[in-house]
């Protein structure tokens, strides 16, 4: 689905390589024989008839894919994708190393702006995130944030209500099994105006984690097929964990991460030729094998897996603006800053986790005001310069130069918003800061939150759409015993 150029709000990453072509083409052979020699685990049956239909070697749930399969997948997957919003304009360009950002899904805690305690979440918490992620103007995308506690069966269909209600921007959606799935895919189409509508102008992108790179579960395999089949774009993202379900060298998990995309998008492209399915970045989680727990902000990967979508000319899914930390302190403002800087050098397109603290299993609406500004910060560096006879003004030079006088000029009238301008960045002299109140910045951002949760809250959708998604909504909760 390739698109022409696009006025978006996006950060492109020229320079930066983390591995040679050389590297990418050894992780490609690699993954290649993998999938030939070893094979995948698949645990549903159309998959694996579809296979076997197209020339894998098959024996019970056992498949081996050949390498002329992989390559033909690669050949006619789409080198770019283009997310719109629910006006039908084309806002998130997925492709090259132009950069997008957005939030997480399913943090089970919430470190409350208001008493700075982690509690649990709930369904209001959701809102609350999809208001805030809503007026950032540099969260380009958003995805559900909160896991609910009070929401006991088929959490990911509330999760989408709350994000087509209370904003237009594309959303990245989780469902947890098949039950669901397509009742969600309705309300998608509900609210854009129909099944042929969202699948010309896609606003959704489906999140798919199978179990890992060499177990592929039947939900997850059901739910490729059926978008697939609906041309809807999808990240598949089978994890491999160094030590664990991979080896603990980098190299090697890399090989195994990138076998299991692999096999997920030759299926994908086997339903659907031209399925718009991204190759996430074939990145082997680590484990911190002191504390066994899986840190967010380890700069082992480098950006090596970004890479390996680079060489392939496919979207990168690829995450940034979290943090380990469990409080909003200094780690946390540092870990947010470099992960969003690395994975912007580094070219990643759809830039999830904004606001991600513990690990993944907290959510701050603090650190989501934060990172709008960090990310705003980004887009104004990775900036080109304009180099022309109207901004070098060498007439003006040869006018003013001497004098030293250039303010009251008609070209600086014309330039003077030129550059970038903070938000919530202070840049008060002391004693303006001070008759400010003196605030630091998350003061800011908390009163920022404030503000936004204060105010009349903005319902997208028409009356009759809110209730037609509404229904669909509560007849999947019913449908699974809610």
């Amino acid at each position: 689905m390739d698109h022409p150029q696009t006025n978006v709000s996006a950060c492109a990453a020229p320079f930066y390589r983390g591995l040679t072509d050389e590297q990418c083409r050894l992780i490609h052979c690699a993954s290649l024989e993998t999938l030939e020699r070893t094979g995948v685990m698949l645990y549903y049956q159309p998959a694996i008839d579809l296979l076997e239909k197209a020339g894998c070697l098959v024996q019970d749930n056992h498949v081996r894919i050949p390498s002329h399969l992989v390559e033909w997948a690669l050949r006619t997957a789409p080198s770019r994708i283009m997310l719109y919003n629910r006006n039908g304009e084309p806002v998130v360009p997925l492709g090259d190393r132009i950069s997008t950002y957005g939030t997480g899904s399913d943090c089970l805690h919430v470190l409350d702006h208001r008493t700075g305690e982690r509690r649990t979440a709930v369904l209001q918490d959701i809102v609350d995130g999809i208001r805030v992620a809503d007026a950032m103007p540099h969260v380009d995308f958003i995805m559900s944030m909160f896991l609910p506690s009070d929401v006991p069966v088929a959490a990911e269909v509330r999760q989408v209500e709350v994000m087509l209600t209370y904003s237009a921007k594309p959303i990245c959606f989780v469902t947890y099994e098949w039950e669901g799935t397509p009742e969600i895919i309705e309300m998608i189409e509900a609210a854009v105006g129909g099944a042929e509508r969202l699948r010309i102008n896609p606003t959704a992108i489906l999140y798919l984690n199978p179990t890992s790179g060499f177990r592929h579960n039947e939900a997850a395999l059901r739910k490729l097929m059926y978008v697939a089949e609906r041309h809807l774009p999808c990240v598949y993202w089978p994890e491999v964990g160094r030590g664990l379900t991979c080896p603990i060298t980098f190299a090697g998990g890399m090989a195994c991460s990138n076998a299991g995309h692999l096999a997920g998008l030759v299926i994908a492209q086997l339903v659907s030729e031209g399925a718009p399915v991204t190759l996430c970045t074939a990145v082997p989680f680590s484990i911190d094998m002191r504390t066994m727990v899986v840190p967010y902000v380890d700069p082992d990967c480098k950006g090596f897996g970004l890479e390996m979508s680079h060489y392939y000319n496919l979207p990168a899914f690829n995450w940034g603006g979290m943090s380990d930390s469990k409080l909003l302190d200094e780690q946390a403002i540092m870990e947010a800053t470099l992960s969003l800087f690395a994975a912007t050098l580094n070219g990643g397109n759809l830039i999830h986790d904004v606001g991600y603290m513990e690990s993944g299993l907290t959510g701050s609406l603090e650190l989501v005001v934060i990172c709008d500004e960090i990310i705003s910060w980004l887009k104004a560096f990775m900036q080109g310069l304009e180099i022309s006879e109207e901004t070098l003004a060498l007439d003006l030079i040869h006018q003013h130069a001497l004098s030293g006088d250039f303010l009251g000029t008609q070209h600086t009238l014309r330039h003077v918003r030129e550059g970038w301008g903070p938000r919530l960045v202070d840049r008060q002299n002391y004693d303006k800061w001070l008759e400010g109140g003196g605030t630091s910045m998350r003061a800011r951002a908390r009163a920022k939150v404030d503000d936004i949760l204060n105010s009349e809250p903005q319902r997208i959708l028409p009356s009759e759409v809110e209730k037609r998604i509404k229904a669909i909504a509560d007849n999947a909760v019913a449908d699974q015993g809610g």
